[in-house]
């Protein structure tokens, strides 16, 4: 049986909406750039960290990163690269493809 795509942002939105029921402290991350104009002058910009998490929580003083992907999409090399360096620092960085992972990381870390 072939399963429909759900798409990323449905996911991230199903995920952010537990997060708030549980009343996890957490904070949407966005990354991107974009080209804007002021006073007749034309910049890009960018902004955000690359490969910082989607969603950024603190429970229990701890430093959770969660990046939602898609169930057939993995992370990016600056994605992976950011994961090794918050985990060093003793953070979490949780790749999650379904609101299940994520409730099944906090049941089974007692989060």
């Amino acid at each position: 049986m072939i399963q429909p795509r759900i798409p990323e942002r449905d996911i991230l939105k199903t995920i952010l909406d537990y997060l708030k029921l549980r009343r996890v402290f957490h904070y949407r991350q966005n990354v991107g750039a974009f080209i804007g104009s002021h006073k007749g002058k034309t910049r890009f910009t960018r902004f955000g960290v690359p490969g910082i998490p989607d969603i950024v929580c603190i429970v229990k003083g701890q430093y959770v990163g969660i990046e939602v992907k898609s169930p057939s999409k993995h992370p990016s090399q600056a994605q992976v690269e950011f994961s090794v360096s918050l985990t060093k620092a003793g953070g979490i960085y949780l790749v999650a493809h379904s609101l299940e992972e994520v409730r099944d990381f906090f049941e089974k870390e007692k989060m």
